[in-house]
C-alpha cells in the first residue's frame, strides 16, 4: 500500500474539528450511539474489503436522504484505525457536498481538474485533513458537463490510481433515480451501497432505485435517521444481492 497522499496547506487540527458539521459524529463524538452504528457500518464493509472490494460508492434514491453525511461518517469511522487510508472522493457535480460539511471552501481544486488535464499530478486534487485522519478529493469546479467528465477514460484511470494508493475509497455519488451518473460509474467500483431516508424514501423509490443498480454491485441498503425508542439512532442492514429488492406486500 503507497505512502499517504497529501497536498499542501492543511489545515491546523483544531480548526479542521470546529469547522465540521454536527452530523459527523464519528468526529465529533465517537464515544456515541449514533458513532457506533457508523463502526457497524464499518465492520460490514471491512468485510467487503477482506473479499477484495476497495472502492465503494454511496448513493441513495432521491436527494436529502443523508448519503453524504453516510459517506462521511463511514470515512471517519474506518478512519479510527490510523493504519488505515481513506479517501473520500465527490462525484456528485450536480449537488457537492462534502467540503461543505468538512467546512472547506467551495471552489478547492478537485476530480473535475484531475478528470480534465492528464498530466496533472493526483495529489493537486486531494486534500488531506490530518486531525480527522482522512483525505478528500472535492468535485473541484467542471468546466463541461458532468456527464462528459463521468465518461472520460481519464477517470478509470485516475480510480485505479487512488485503488492502489489507499485501503478503502469512498465515493459520494448523486441519487441514482435523478441523473445517469450511477450507472456510468458501475463498471469502475466494486460495489453500491444505498442509503434510505426513514420515514421518508418512499418505497417505490427505493424499489426502482435498486432495479437500476446491478444487484451484483448491491453491497447493502443504510437505513438512516431512524430514531424510534426501542432502536439506535441509524440502523445498517445488509442485503444479499438475490434480496435486496423490498418485497411486494
Amino acid at each position: 500500500m503507497g505512502a499517504w497522499v497529501r497536498s499542501k496547506g492543511n489545515e491546523a487540527p483544531a480548526r479542521e474539528r470546529a469547522r465540521i458539521a454536527e452530523e459527523l459524529v464519528s468526529f465529533g463524538a465517537p464515544n456515541t450511539a449514533p458513532a457506533d452504528q457508523y463502526r457497524i457500518l464499518r465492520q460490514r464493509v471491512e468485510q467487503f474489503a477482506r473479499g477484495g472490494a476497495r472502492v465503494f460508492a454511496l448513493t441513495s434514491a432521491g436527494p436529502g436522504e443523508g448519503k453524504t453525511v453516510t459517506t462521511l461518517n463511514l470515512a471517519g469511522a474506518l478512519a479510527q484505525s490510523r493504519t488505515i487510508n481513506v479517501l473520500v472522493v465527490d462525484v456528485d457535480f450536480h449537488r457537492p457536498s462534502v467540503a461543505k460539511y468538512l467546512g472547506l471552501p467551495a471552489r478547492l481544486p478537485g476530480l473535475a481538474e484531475a478528470i480534465l488535464d492528464e498530466h496533472s499530478d493526483i495529489t493537486r486534487s486531494v486534500r488531506r485533513l490530518e486531525s480527522l485522519g482522512i483525505s478528500i478529493m472535492p468535485t473541484g469546479v467542471p468546466q463541461v458537463a458532468p456527464y462528459e467528465l463521468l465518461s472520460s477514460p481519464r477517470l478509470e484511470v485516475l480510480l485505479a490510481e487512488l485503488r492502489r494508493l489507499y485501503n478503502y475509497v469512498l465515493v459520494d455519488t448523486p441519487p441514482v433515480l435523478s441523473v445517469a451518473d450511477c450507472r456510468m460509474l458501475s463498471q469502475l467500483v466494486d460495489g453500491f451501497i444505498v442509503v434510505v431516508a426513514a420515514n421518508r424514501t418512499p418505497r417505490h423509490a427505493l424499489v426502482d432505485a435498486l432495479k437500476i443498480i446491478d444487484p451484483a454491485k448491491l453491497l447493502g441498503v443504510v437505513l438512516n435517521g431512524d430514531d424510534r425508542p426501542q432502536g439506535p439512532y441509524y440502523r445498517y442492514e445488509a442485503y444479499a444481492a438475490s434480496d435486496a429488492a423490498p418485497k411486494k406486500r
